[in-house]
């Protein structure tokens, strides 16, 4: 997993501040395409990873906010393999930041709302502020979740808010499983190499380019070529051949929670279409 703080400060200090790429935008009037910058608006900073808010399609202004992030950043440590939580109370607070990235006031959760690192590796925070309040108080809309399945050769941003930085690629392709340590996760995306994501990215929005919507969550990479170990995910094919790809960093789709959100924005396992890992 992307971990905070191993190796991390230097890597920064010696790559400097990330620069947004340019997110596709159209004249009024015109089939010119324009270039629109993605930003760090609606991403926040954990104690320990990145997340940002989040809306489904189907989210109200009214409703509770979600925080999303990694499985693997949930205040209770890493949840066991099969292990899922849900609805379960948190006060944890997080600094929302602007589209420079500076902080510009803190969000409270209400409680962690799911997570897990089973197929997936992801945990929602519901807020106790809802979308029009975070608006009203900051200017800032939150990121909406993309419902359909990310495509290979996608531009994307990975905006860490935890080290205010981006990471500019694209999508190289997917792991049919992804094997790290006691975890395994499905259909993740691969980046191409050109995303070098360090610790404390963990759980940072991808976000497409030409959208402006996320498509997956940050949350690992193979940092030593080993084969399937704690950080050093490996690849295993739908025949169990198993691709050890060092330095190549991976992400968790996103498209798959947007079923799972309901009425008033909770996480509801039984609504069709939900393939989250239930308790």
């Amino acid at each position: 997993m992307n971990k905070p703080l191993v190796g991390a400060l230097l890597s920064v200090l010696l790559l400097g501040a990330g620069v947004a790429p340019a997110a596709a935008a159209t004249d009024p009037g015109t089939t010119e395409v324009r270039a629109k910058a993605v930003t760090f608006a609606g991403t926040v900073a954990l104690s320990n990873c990145s997340g940002s808010v989040v809306r489904a399609p189907s989210s109200q202004p009214g409703d509770p906010a979600l925080v999303l992030s990694n499985g693997h950043c949930l205040e209770t440590g890493f949840p066991a393999p099969g292990q899922v939580l849900l609805n379960r109370s948190s006060t944890r607070s997080f600094t929302l930041l602007n589209a420079a990235g500076s902080g510009v006031g803190t969000l409270r959760a209400s409680k962690i709302a799911y997570g897990t690192m089973t197929d997936t590796d992801v945990s929602l925070y519901q807020l106790t502020r809802t979308y029009a309040q975070i608006e009203s108080s900051y200017g800032i809309k939150a990121l909406e979740l993309d419902s359909a399945h990310p495509v290979k050769g996608t531009a994307i941003t990975v905006a860490s808010g935890y080290w205010k930085r981006t990471y500019s690629c694209a999508v190289d392709g997917f792991a049919y499983r992804l094997k790290e340590g006691s975890w395994t996760w499905k259909d993740s995306v691969r980046y191409t190499s050109a995303c070098q994501t360090i610790g404390g990215t963990s759980g940072s929005p991808v976000i497409d380019n030409a959208t402006g919507k996320v498509v997956a969550v940050n949350n690992t990479g193979n940092e030593d070529g080993q084969r399937c170990t704690d950080n050093n995910p490996c690849e295993v094919d739908e025949n169990g051949t198993v691709t050890v790809r060092k330095g190549i960093n991976y992400a968790q789709q996103t498209y798959g929670i947007v079923p799972c959100i309901g009425t008033g924005n909770q996480i509801d396992l039984n609504r069709a279409g939900c393939a989250l890992p239930r308790p």
